[in-house]
């Protein structure tokens, strides 16, 4: 499930970002497909050539919080 290109976008974050800070690049396997200024034109450009679950839309930033989400809930457990 994209576990391959969601390695290869962590292990070459610090290169990607160089090159496409603040844009959405579209991995598949270990090749970067295309970068864009928006998550939909990523999605919508890709799928015109691949189909859709085969490659990985990730916003290229650094570190971490780039790639992680932290979710809140108000349930308080005894």
């Amino acid at each position: 499930m994209l576990d391959k290109e969601f390695k290869y976008y962590t292990t070459n974050q610090v290169a990607l970002v160089k090159k496409y800070l603040g844009k959405y690049v579209v991995v598949k396997g270990t090749k970067v497909l295309g970068a864009y200024d928006s998550e939909a034109k990523a999605y919508l450009e890709t799928t015109k050539k691949h189909a859709a679950g085969t490659f990985l839309i990730q916003f290229c930033a650094p570190g971490e919080s780039a790639f992680s989400q932290s979710f809140h809930s108000r349930v308080v457990f005894f």
